[in-house]
Order: C-alpha cells, then structure tokens, then sequence
C-alpha cells in the first residue's frame, strides 16, 4: 500500500530541498546548545610556571539563567576535586588545599570565569573542566587537558673497570625526570652494545637510563663515547663526549742498548718503559749476576752506566707494578773491547733507486730476447715479397729457357704436363712422357724454349703434376 502511495503521490524535488535545510538547522542548533560553554582543548607549561585556564558561557538568546560556576580537576579518570568555585552572592571558594594559595579568579563573573594557577607542579596535570549550573537546562560544561611537561636533568659518566674477558657496563647516559620520556643514543666507533630502562617518578616524570657495555680491553683505554639525549622540551638533541677508563697491569719494555758498550765508554743509559693504568707505583732494577754494579745509577726508570767495564757484561731486568699486577723485562748487555763503528745503512731513497733499476734492467734484458726470436722466426717462415710476373707469349721480351731451366717458372720444379685427361691410360702417359724425354735429349741444342703463355693477374702455381 506503501508503494501504491509513493507511486502515486511522488515527493517533489522542490520538497526534498525544503527537508534537507530543515535537518541542516536543526543539528546546528543542537551544535550551538551543546556549545555554550567556550574553553580550551588543550594547554601545555612546565614546573614552577603560570597558566590560565580560561572559561565563556556563549548563550545568544539571553534566556539561561547562570547560578553557579566550579572547575573540577580530574587528575586521574575517576578522581574529581573542586579546586574553585564562584557564586554571585556568596563569592569565590577554593575547597582543594592542593592548590590553595595557587589558584585565583581573573574576573568576578559568570560570563568569564577564567582562572590562574601559579607554581605549577608536575601533579597539576590532568583535565580540568568549568561546569555551570544554569536553569532551566541544567549543568553545562567544557574541558581542558592540561599536560606538564618537564625537560630532563641529563648527565653521562664512564665507569672505571678491568681489562679481562667478559661484558661489563664501562659507561652510564641519564635522562632523569623528564616529561614525556627521553630517547638516548650512542655514538662511537667502540664495539660494544647498551641497554635502556625506565623508571616513573610519583609526580608523573620519567627517568631513562642507559648503560654501554664491551669487553674491556687495554686497547679501550681513553676511547670516546658520546652519549645524545632527545626530548621534546629541548630544542636540540643533548650530547656529552667521554673517554673509557680500563685498567690493566704494567706491560714493560727496556730501551736504549745499541749493541756497543765498549770498555771505556760512558753514559750508557737503559729506560725502562711501561704501558700501565693506573701509572706504575714502583719500578726496580736488578741484575741476574746479583747486585748492581758500582759503575751503575738508578734514577727511576733510567739506569745509567757511568763507565762501561767487565762489570756490566750482565743481563739488567726491569720489574713494574701497580695495583692490579707486576711486569718484568730483562735485557743481555755484552762488552766489547773495542769501540764498533756503526755503517749507516742505506737511505729509503737509495733502495726505492736499486729497485727501480733491477727491474729496468730486467725488462730490457726480456726485450732484448723477445726481439732475437723474433727475427729467427721471420728468417724460418716463408718469403714475404712476390717473385716478378712472367712476360706474356707474344711480348717484346721473350724468356729463354735452357735445359736446366726447363721445370716450372716457380721455383725449378718439373716441367708441366699437358692435360692427363686426353690419355686413355696410365701406360700411353708414360709412353708420351718416355718421348718427351727422348725428344727432348735429340734436340735440345737446337730447339728454343718456347715463351710462357701465361698473362698478368693469372695464377703462377704449376698445376698438379701426374707420375
């Protein structure tokens, strides 16, 4: 029956349009109702700082009645504390000890009650909502969240440890209570690995803590690690450089021998030297012969000969120690009777020289044989020019051939056959070719070879000779 209707009754498009505007204004003003009471989403500040909450009752009609205005604070969801309230007769009450003394009203009015909280503390955050009582709608309120932000007390620190074999922290990076949370990172060529860890603070502050770890060693000793801290109250990222600290036991070495502590000569000197952290607190010197001999000085880590005899022919030790161990290192001095004169060797610039000239001689000794066997190749292989053409039959230049010339032009070879195709058989081929043999010994003084017949730009190989 429905679509019986409709079909015949349509709603015009005049109709629809009047609907379409009619729902458009009635969810705008149920916007407009739901909007009376003007604040702010969201505001940010920091400890020790001001901030003013700021509240407008927005009614156009003028037809609400205004008898009450309260900030309610709601730290936490559940949690809600008048920490203000204002009334046109019985003026403003703040009922919140917490804020006590830190919370005063801008204006004295319902229209406007904005508020002030001074001193702020990390715990003041949370939403803060201005509700009204009104008739005859009833309560209208907004809502505010305000976020404490706080920059973080940030510091780096190495720890001193032992050179040894397994992983330990060897430096500490802290972002403490800050607001939000800090994000550390590491920067260093050191290998090595760290971890974060959180801690909450009761007022909402956040400390991070990172540690660096490695295995230590002698080597790390004096590395650099910088430690960036990055937060959003800091308008650049934080960093701090520091150098490792790891300790080890003394590692010795004695310096100075030369080899020629001749008899007579003085003023030879030893050092003992030591890698160490901690420094060395005690360096002894002895001798494997017993005590030191009468010639020999000891001033810390230098021992001085003051004139070289048999008696220094011994073997001198260095023993180091600090805290964490003790290293010896012993060296065999020989005397000589007399005094060594000391060749200086050759200057860096003189071998770069020999070894520029060995391999300059080498090379032109290989390119000296490279061209020997190349000309014994070239004398081996076939000629490379071209006899000259033979002179046509007919010519003004004829060529006589003897007895002894009577082969091929090529080289002397056999005389060449007629076509061995026009005889029947191998027998009538050597007959002929016992008659021409014959023929030629009768009448070789009186015949004249006849001229080649053979033109410019034809073949000069002798065709293929038949026995």
């Amino acid at each position: 029956m429905a679509r019986d209707y409709a079909a015949r009754c349509p709603v015009s498009p005049v109709r629809n349009t009047w609907l379409l505007a009619a729902a458009i204004l009635l969810l705008a003003a149920q916007g407009i109702g739901a909007q009376k009471v003007r604040v702010e989403e969201e505001l940010e500040a920091y400890p020790t700082e001001s901030v003013d909450l700021r509240c407008q009752f927005i009614d156009g009609g003028g037809r609400t009645k205004l008898t009450q205005v309260s900030w309610i604070w709601e730290p936490i969801d559940g949690q809600r504390d008048n920490i203000a309230v204002y009334h046109p007769t019985y003026g403003q009450s703040f009922p919140n000890l917490s804020f006590k003394d830190r919370v005063v009203f801008l204006q004295n009015s319902l229209e406007n009650p904005s508020i002030r909280i001074s001193n702020l503390r990390m715990s003041d955050a949370g939403r803060y909502t201005c509700e009204y009582a009104t008739y005859p709608s009833g309560n209208e309120q907004g809502t505010t969240t305000l976020i404490m932000l706080a920059k973080p007390k940030n510091s780096a620190n190495v720890v001193t440890v032992q050179a040894g074999s397994k992983s330990v922290v060897v430096a500490q990076c802290e972002a403490a209570d800050g607001k939000p949370a800090a994000t550390i990172k590491w920067l260093t060529q050191v290998g090595g690995n760290h971890s974060t860890s959180t801690m909450n603070g009761p007022d909402g502050t956040v400390t991070v803590r990172s540690d660096y770890r490695l295995v230590p060693t002698p080597a790390d000793d004096g590395r650099e690690l910088t430690c960036m801290v990055e937060q959003r109250t800091q308008e650049r990222p934080w960093a701090l450089s520091v150098r490792l600290s790891v300790e080890y036991p003394p590692s010795v070495s004695i310096e100075g021998y030369d080899n020629n502590w001749y008899v007579g000569r003085s003023g030879a000197v030893l050092l003992c030297q030591a890698n160490a952290n901690p420094p060395p607190t005690n360096v002894t010197w002895t001798a494997a012969s017993g005590s030191l001999p009468d010639s020999v000085v000891v001033d810390g880590n230098k021992l001085t000969v003051r004139k070289v005899d048999d008696a220094v022919n011994t073997t001198f030790i260095c023993e180091v120690k600090n805290k964490h161990g003790a290293s010896r290192h012993q060296i065999t001095t020989i005397v000589i009777e007399e005094k060594r004169t000391m060749t200086p060797g050759p200057s860096t610039g003189a071998v770069i020289g020999g070894i520029a000239g060995s391999l300059l001689f080498i090379g032109l000794i290989i390119g000296i044989i490279f061209f020997i066997r190349k000309r014994q190749e070239d004398a081996e292989g076939p000629p490379k020019h071209k006899p000259p053409p033979p002179v046509k039959a007919g010519s003004s230049t004829e060529m006589n051939l003897d007895d002894e010339t009577t082969g091929a032009l090529n080289g002397g070879g056999p005389a060449v056959l007629g076509d061995p195709a026009k005889y029947d058989n191998v027998n009538e081929l050597k007959d002929h070719i016992a008659d021409g043999h014959h023929g030629n010994d009768l009448d070789a003084p009186n015949r004249e070879a006849p001229a080649a017949n053979i033109s410019r730009g034809e073949s000069f190989v002798s065709p293929a000779m038949y026995v």
